[in-house]
């Protein structure tokens, strides 16, 4: 048997080194796209509680609301009723003075 030579084939360092950087690079990317998108995920769940508390806040005031419109309906009612024994008070006023005036014409 003859000694074949070896021939080790030539290996273009500079071609690995280029893919080594882009490798790099690549996962450099893929590390910034999964903080990004951690920092969206963390935003999102921040929104979506402030919307819920936002929704509880607006469902709060609007039964203040409702309560509020509820005593001014009742102020209101008792405004008319007022107004109303007003005028009865006056009526029976005029009605007492009126029977007084004619007790006193009698002369007894």
């Amino acid at each position: 048997m003859s000694r074949a030579a070896v021939v080790a084939p030539s290996v273009d360092f500079e071609a690995i080194d280029r893919l080594e950087s882009k490798l790099k690079m690549l996962v450099s990317v893929l590390d910034r796209a999964r903080a990004d998108s951690a920092r969206t995920a963390d935003e999102l769940s921040r929104a979506k509680a402030e919307q819920a508390r936002a929704a509880e806040e607006n469902t709060r005031l609007r039964s203040e609301l409702d309560a509020a419109r509820a005593r001014v309906s009742d102020a209101e009612g008792a405004s008319t009723e007022l107004t109303a024994l007003r005028d009865e008070r006056t009526q029976i006023r005029s009605r007492v003075n009126d029977m007084l005036k004619q007790i006193e014409a009698l002369n007894l």
